[in-house]
């Protein structure tokens, strides 16, 4: 079983920068995937930046070159680093992560965190 508690949420006003961290319970040499995904009221959930096991990250068309994921494998924690903040940015923030065993895969989810974008 693995934890993720998300951390730096909070209210910024539209052009502002806001850093959300993200803290693994394991080791994340462990996680095959690791993300952050959004969801807006009213909408589904998306993927706003996917690492993958070939150390590339994928990030959304709406947040590309505004939004930076890292990740501190000697601390176990994942960032999510935005700047640009648009009101359209406003969401809860999950970190996401992909344990890929067999004979199943897992996915593990972290309990959110609000970003509000004033403008």
């Amino acid at each position: 079983q693995v934890r993720l508690v998300e951390s730096g949420g909070g209210l910024v006003q539209a052009g502002g920068s806001l850093d959300l961290s993200c803290a693994a319970s394991v080791s994340i040499s462990r996680l095959n995937h690791m993300g952050w995904y959004r969801q807006a009221p009213g909408k589904e959930r998306q993927m706003v930046a996917l690492l993958l096991g070939d150390g590339i990250v994928r990030y959304a068309n709406s947040v590309e070159g505004r939004f930076t994921m890292s990740a501190d494998s000697t601390k176990n924690m994942m960032y999510l680093q935005m700047n640009a903040l648009k009101p359209e940015d406003t969401a809860v923030y999950y970190c996401y992560a992909v344990q890929i065993t067999t004979p199943r895969n897992f996915q593990y989810w972290g309990q959110g965190t609000q970003v509000t974008v004033s403008s």
